[in-house]
């Protein structure tokens, strides 16, 4: 049994015994009248209620759905650290395929999720991810007041997918800035892989501050939006292609986790990796792998923060820009941990990893 990234499951030994580990606390929920099956994994409540997005997706088994949700949650703790947030981590995944599944059936299901967010009475504070949107949280906040990502009309911020594609944006910045000593992206030529909520509005930010761009993404539509609207934007049939691609100075993957892995880090042929998905480095050990061939990696979870920035700011009343401004720090922070990755002698991953790990040790003793 294998995760999605392709690792070997074991729910047990990551929750209890690896250093992976350390979660607080795993529901596994189920509707039968709805067919709810999900997960909600606790990472961390050092820093403050746990608060991580809900992924719909059509998962292989449930040992992979709960795996994913121990690696996300966990990667949620680092991230809201690192964005400075009074949050832990947390995340929580539907089995299903979200796609197929509208109407009244996905309201009901929907409806039984928030019940279960309801019933921890604070601890995990949930928001949209990967197969989910504003209008399903709207429908989650109808059962459960701990539910951010909603709609204006209902007393959100909306979509969280423009401040973590500027935020992304930011991460890059500070990555040329480093690699080249110019942080502008003019005449670099970026390869973006998922051009779907966050990738479409970081290719805007891209073309916008001169740099050239190369997408994919396995659905056509999304490929088509891009283009439609910047013709001069190339397209390659699929990953393996982009990572090739000759020329490339940076690779932005924007879909799902693992695209860093001992396949495609020896091909790749990009100098600064910086993108929006989720736990981007398959498995320990490749953060070294990049570091060896020179390949300079902006950690995930400190690039990405824009969404989760947001989505924290709506619990108190949203100021876009007050947001905005802080998601714009990102640059700042992707800078200092460069700055500590190379006086440490380590890679920028492990070197992230080290603050947070920080952060939330001095929460715990307070």
């Amino acid at each position: 049994m294998t995760d999605v990234t392709g690792a070997p499951v074991d729910v047990l030994h990551t929750l209890f015994r690896s250093e992976q580990g350390g979660h607080e606390q795993v529901v596994l929920c189920q509707d039968r009248a709805s067919g709810l099956k999900a997960v909600i994994a606790i990472h961390s409540t050092a820093l403050g209620p746990a608060l991580g997005g809900t992924r719909f997706y059509p998962y292989a088994s449930e040992e992979e759905a709960v795996a994913d949700a121990l690696n996300l949650s966990r990667g949620m703790s680092y991230k809201n650290a690192m964005a400075g947030l009074g949050h832990g981590g947390g995340k929580a995944v539907i089995i299903g395929d979200s796609a197929q599944t509208q109407g009244s059936r996905r309201t009901a299901l929907l409806l039984a999720y928030g019940r279960f967010v309801a019933s921890l009475d604070g601890r995990y504070v949930t928001a949209c991810d990967v197969g989910t949107y504003v209008a399903d949280m709207d429908v989650v906040a109808r059962e459960c007041r701990w539910t951010t990502g909603r709609s204006p009309e209902n007393g959100g911020a909306g979509d969280s997918s423009v401040l973590t594609a500027y935020g992304v944006f930011q991460g890059m910045r500070a990555s040329a800035r480093h690699q080249w000593g110019d942080p502008s992206l003019r005449g670099r030529t970026v390869g973006v892989a998922g051009v779907g909520k966050v990738g479409r509005h970081l290719v805007e930010h891209l073309l916008q501050d001169g740099a050239q761009v190369v997408i994919t993404d396995v659905r056509e539509e999304s490929v088509t939006r891009v283009t439609d609207r910047h013709p001069q934007v190339a397209v390659v049939a699929d990953n393996d292609a982009l990572i090739r691609t000759a020329g490339l100075d940076i690779y932005a993957p924007c879909a799902l986790g693992g695209a860093l892995n001992d396949e495609s880090v020896p091909v790749l042929t990009a100098a600064v990796v910086c993108g929006a998905a989720n736990n981007q480095l398959a498995h320990p050990g490749v953060e070294k792998d990049l570091s060896d061939r020179g390949i300079l990696y902006a950690p995930d979870y400190v690039v990405n923060a824009g969404g989760v920035i947001q989505v924290a700011d709506e619990l108190n009343g949203f100021d876009f820009e007050r947001c905005h401004a802080k998601a714009g720090k990102i640059f700042d922070t992707t800078l200092a941990i460069f700055a500590r990755a190379k006086e440490d002698g380590i890679p920028p991953a492990a070197a992230a990893d080290r603050i947070a790990e920080h952060k939330m040790a001095e929460a715990r003793h307070r």
